[in-house]
């Protein structure tokens, strides 16, 4: 799965689109956004409930159970998010 991040601030994706749907289980997430200083100083956040959205409910279940698993998600202020240790500036 391949998402693209049109905005980030202080970590936290706002807004992000599904550009790639196949293998779930494995996201990938590149950014199209302006990045400013604090941005991106540490793991990028997508909220779980984007994700569900952009993977439907179902299938989305099953890969953030195997996520929570393997310690890819983080909750902050009640909200659960996949983090994303790695992710790829996308070329002008």
């Amino acid at each position: 799965m391949r998402l693209r991040a049109l905005s980030v601030f202080e970590r936290i994706v706002y807004h992000c689109a599904c550009i790639d749907p196949r293998d779930p289980a494995h996201p990938v997430l590149e950014v199209d956004a302006v990045l400013r200083a604090g941005d991106a100083d540490g793991p990028l956040l997508v909220a779980v409930a984007d994700f569900k959205r952009m993977l439907g409910f179902e299938v989305a279940t099953a890969c953030v159970n195997e996520l929570r698993r393997t310690g890819r998600t983080e909750s902050h202020d009640g909200v659960e998010y996949v983090a994303f240790v790695m992710w790829e500036m996308v070329g002008s």
